[in-house]
């Protein structure tokens, strides 16, 4: 009786199985909480299937090689940022940050290239479109990231959770310090999705504008309309794409 084992406080509350505030939540769920909503997560899926379908199909048509490495890097992307959606393959998650971050290094390279590159990004405006989708990879590969550092269980945490019996108090701070750490680097993550939300919605005006000119001058001439249709489908998706990142990056601000 003397030397019985005294409860130790909260031990109650592990053994009944009770959520405490320091346990890590499920690898299934989400940062993005408002795509939960299945209307909005199919319709989003919907979109980027859509763009992603296009860019294959211009891939299968174009004829020059780098035409067609940049649209199935295009196709690439929509793919995993439909997947990003469902939570899907994030044992991966690393394998395609890497990619988008290459692809966003080889537009990188197009916009900065000599003008003797035919073949790459060829006066202003194809710098600027390479610069963009430059940009926009980056974007994608950065939203991974955060969704990985939030999905990701803090270190430390079960061990301590699953302890039932009495532990000195110098190992319970120690094993709370990864967690902290952890917590401490998510809660710096919507601060970085304020500036491409600004970015990406500025964007998708940007293309909406285009597309709305388009329209209007191509109706004015009967012979200007079949050379300006893929140019107009171009920037619906580009304004679509752009509206989805805003979006997406919106979620995650808040």
């Amino acid at each position: 009786p003397a030397l019985e084992k005294q409860p130790v406080p909260g031990a109650a509350r592990n053994r009944t199985g009770n959520r405490t505030p320091t346990q890590s939540k499920p690898s299934s769920e989400s940062v993005i909480r408002v795509f939960n909503i299945p209307a909005i997560t199919w319709s989003l899926t919907a979109v980027l299937l859509l763009s992603g379908s296009y860019h294959a199909l211009q891939a299968a048509r174009s004829r020059q090689r780098t035409d067609r490495v940049n649209n199935i890097l295009h196709a690439l992307m929509n793919i995993l940022m439909a997947a990003m959606l469902w939570n899907l393959a994030p044992t991966t998650m690393l394998a395609q940050i890497a990619v988008l971050t290459g692809a966003a290094l080889w537009f990188v390279i197009q916009a900065v290239a000599r003008p003797e590159f035919k073949t790459f990004c060829a006066g202003n405006q194809g710098r600027l479109k390479c610069a963009y989708h430059a940009l926009t990879m980056a974007g994608a590969a950065l939203m991974l990231a955060m969704m990985n550092q939030g999905t990701t269980p803090a270190q430390g945490t079960a061990p301590a959770q699953t302890m039932t019996m009495p532990m000195p108090a110098t190992h319970h701070a120690m094993a709370a310090a990864p967690q902290n750490t952890a917590t401490a680097m998510f809660d710096h993550s919507p601060a970085l999705a304020i500036l491409p939300t600004i970015f990406f919605g500025a964007a998708a005006v940007a293309f909406l504008i285009l597309l709305l000119r388009g329209r209007a001058t191509a109706t004015t001439p009967s012979h200007a309309s079949a050379p300006r249709l893929p140019v107009r489908a171009e920037h619906g998706l580009e304004a679509l794409g752009a509206a989805v990142m805003a979006l997406m990056f919106a979620t995650m601000a808040v």
